[in-house]
C-alpha cells in the first residue's frame, strides 16, 4: 500500500522528534549502525563515550551525510570553560548540546551566552538522569523526590535563559505546564511496552512521553540492540506518529 500524503508528513514530522543514541565505543561500530538505518531516522545522538573515542570527525561525517547530530556531553565545570565547550561544539556543527542544570546559575549563564552567536547549537539542560531515583538523590544530599528536584533544576536553567530540558516523562508534563509551549522538552528512558528497562528508572513509552509533551525522545538501545534496528525505529516512529494524531 502506498502512503498517504498525511502518512507522509506525520512520519516526517516523528523523524523530527526521535533522536537514536550511537552508545557505541567506537566510530566504526556506530557507523555500521548508521549504515543500517540509513534515512530511516534524522537525528543522531553522540555521547560521551562515543564522543571521546571518536571526536568532532564523526560529528562532521554524520553531518555530511546528512543528519543533524545532537551531542550529549553533559558539561559540568566552572563557568568558563563550559563556555569554551559550547563554543567548541558550535564549530564542531552540533545542533543540539546537552549541560548540566547542577551546575549552578552562572554556569547556565556562561552556557547560554556561548549559545547565542550564529550556528551554535541549542542547549539542553539535564535536570535528574533517569537512571536516578529518589534513593540515589539522597545519596547525594537532596532530599527532594525527582520531580520536585527536576523542577528545580528547569526553573534555574530557563531562568539563566536556558529554554531546552532533558527530563524524565514522569516530569515532561509538569515542566510543560511551568514552563510553557516554548520549552524544549527532551526525554531519555524511551522503552517499548514490556520491554526490559536496563539501568533505568523513570521509564515510558513512546506514546505516553509525547502524550504528556515530551518535543523529542532519545531512544538507545531498543534500537541499536535490536535484530532488525530500522523495524524497530519504524515502531517507534509510528507509536509517535499516532501519539501526536491523539493530541491534536
Amino acid at each position: 500500500m502506498t502512503p498517504s500524503n498525511n502518512d507522509l508528513g506525520s512520519l516526517s514530522n516523528a523523524k523530527e522528534r526521535l533522536a537514536v543514541a550511537l552508545d557505541f565505543p567506537d566510530a566504526r561500530a556506530a557507523l555500521d549502525l548508521v549504515d543500517r538505518l540509513g534515512d530511516t531516522c534524522r537525528w543522531l545522538k553522540v555521547g560521551m563515550e562515543l564522543y571521546y573515542a571518536a571526536g568532532n570527525e564523526l560529528v562532521s561525517e554524520l553531518r555530511e551525510r546528512g543528519y543533524k547530530v545532537f551531542l550529549d556531553l553533559k558539561l559540568h565545570d566552572i563557568p568558563n570553560t563550559v563556555a569554551g565547550g559550547v563554543r567548541s561544539a558550535t564549530t564542531a556543527g552540533a545542533e543540539l548540546l546537552t549541560v548540566h542544570a547542577g551546575g549552578g546559575a552562572a554556569m547556565l549563564r556562561a552556557a547560554a551566552g556561548a549559545a547565542a552567536g550564529p550556528d551554535a547549537p541549542r542547549l539542553l539542560a539535564v535536570t535528574v538522569l533517569t537512571s536516578i531515583d529518589e534513593d540515589e538523590l539522597k545519596g547525594v544530599g537532596v532530599m527532594s523526590p525527582p520531580a520536585e528536584q527536576a523542577l528545580r533544576l528547569a526553573r534555574l536553567a530557563w531562568n539563566s535563559g536556558i529554554r531546552g530540558m532533558v527530563c524524565s516523562a514522569e516530569e515532561v508534563g509538569m515542566l510543560r505546564r511551568e514552563l510553557g509551549p516554548e520549552a524544549y522538552l527532551v526525554v531519555p528512558g524511551i522503552r517499548p511496552a514490556g520491554s526490559a528497562t536496563d539501568d533505568q528508572r523513570r521509564v515510558a513509552t513512546a506514546s505516553e512521553a509525547i502524550a504528556v509533551g515530551a518535543s523529542m525522545l532519545v531512544v538507545g538501545r531498543p534500537i541499536t540492540k535490536a535484530t532488525d534496528p530500522i523495524g524497530a525505529a519504524q515502531a517507534i516512529l509510528a507509536e509517535i506518529a499516532e501519539a501526536e494524531s491523539a493530541s491534536r
